[in-house]
């Protein structure tokens, strides 16, 4: 049976998605598994806190420079590559039982995450018309947040059962599917187009792109910041079981889905108005939060609201990034993981301190601060980029 281009389109965007899935899984799945990661390897929550850090602070200091150098290699090599480290790597977790060995095994796949990421993000953003890019990449972004609607509470619900080493038995099993699928059904993708290093560090002479990437950080820092200790908040604060933290997870998950779907409209038509409303309703949400934290219908709500704006302020800051980088799309998405996983780590280590010195009812207002400043540094952007572009026309 003959496939038409428009089927090959969609099947390399489903199989993108869960390649997508996969490697979000391992990176969020320990989201929900905080504090048994604590008791299993006897050590502190902010502690085990680094399980989530150091993943995302390896991926910020790799990612413009390696999808570079991978840049003009066959891009089904590269994946392969990528997710048999994920594999390789998960595989080793599940036997050890020290923490400093699980952390260095946190680390080497993290080297290729943006690897995988920013190939993905890339063949999604050519494999469609100009207008239609931010719908192909809200797609993949239907990956992260399936990480979220199944990986992290299936993950929490599995260490909560049967122990931390059959959640990374989950990472692998993952990984393999992916893998597998990968090898099967995408075919050789050889780089015909390569632009040469120099053109595309050349990028980072635009000043909207260095807003850019700031505003990113910034507004990954309150989207994560709060939800990597989102679970032990439910368990400590609103004193919730593990098991109904697994619910309210997985209906935060399905929330951020919704959240990805809105964004691909949203960016393609309004743009800049969406950017700058997400950082006043997660102020207005974090607020309620703080408020309200002790009361599990009202949490429910909440959680579901602030999953719907996380899902459309996350693509928000792929476009952000990408499109003041369009002739380097490569690159433009290394940059942004950057930015995401130094947004994640920043919001990770404040929001550590704060439950350090004053408990995890008040992570919440570490993540609100974190927003007001996401909104200054997206109004910022938005009149440099709108500046630049007329500039051009003119």
């Amino acid at each position: 049976m003959t496939i038409t281009t428009n089927q090959a389109n969609n099947r390399l965007l489903l199989i993108l998605t869960l390649g997508v899935f996969g490697i979000l899984n391992t990176e969020m799945g320990v989201v929900g598994i905080v504090p048994i990661i604590a008791e299993h390897f006897n050590i502190s929550v902010p502690d085990a806190g680094w399980m989530i850090s150091l993943f995302a602070l390896v991926i910020a200091s790799t990612a413009p420079l390696v999808p570079l150098f991978f840049s003009q290699i066959n891009r089904k090599i590269t994946m392969v590559l990528a997710l048999s480290v994920f594999v390789i790597s998960n595989i080793v977790s599940i036997f050890a039982d020290s923490y400093a060995i699980q952390l260095v095994f946190r680390a080497i796949p993290a080297i290729f995450h943006p690897v995988y990421i920013t190939i993905a993000f890339t063949t999604a953003a050519a494999s469609v018309k100009q207008e239609d890019i931010p719908k192909a990449v809200a797609r993949l972004f239907v990956g992260v947040s399936a990480g979220m609607v199944l990986g992290v509470p299936v993950t929490s619900f599995i260490a909560d059962e049967w122990g931390f080493s059959m959640a990374m038995v989950f990472f692998t099993a993952v990984n393999i599917i992916v893998l597998l699928a990968t090898l099967l059904f995408i075919p050789s993708m050889p780089v015909n187009n390569k632009l040469t290093y120099g053109k595309q560090l050349g990028v980072l002479k635009k000043p909207v792109l260095w807003i850019s990437v700031i505003a990113a950080i910034l507004m990954n820092a309150v989207m994560f910041g709060f939800y990597s200790y989102l679970s032990d908040y439910l368990h400590s604060v609103t004193l919730l079981s593990f098991k109904i933290i697994s619910v309210l997870l997985f209906a935060y998950g399905m929330t951020n889905i919704i959240g990805n779907i809105l964004a691909g409209r949203l960016l393609s038509r309004k743009p800049h108005s969406t950017l700058i409303m997400m950082p006043i309703l997660l102020v207005g949400l974090y607020i309620l939060l703080f408020v309200l934290g002790t009361y599990a219908f009202a949490i429910t709500v909440i959680l579901l609201l602030l999953g719907l704006c996380v899902g459309i302020a996350n693509n928000g800051n792929q476009f952000m990034v990408s499109t003041s980088a369009p002739d380097a799309p490569e690159f433009a998405n290394g940059l942004f993981l950057t930015a995401a996983n130094l947004g994640t780590t920043l919001g990770t280590f404040v929001c550590g301190l704060i439950i350090s010195g004053w408990g995890t009812q008040y992570t919440v207002l570490g993540a609100a601060l974190f927003a007001a400043l996401g909104f200054i540094g997206i109004v910022i952007r938005n009149r440099v980029f709108i500046i630049t572009n007329t500039a051009k026309r003119t």
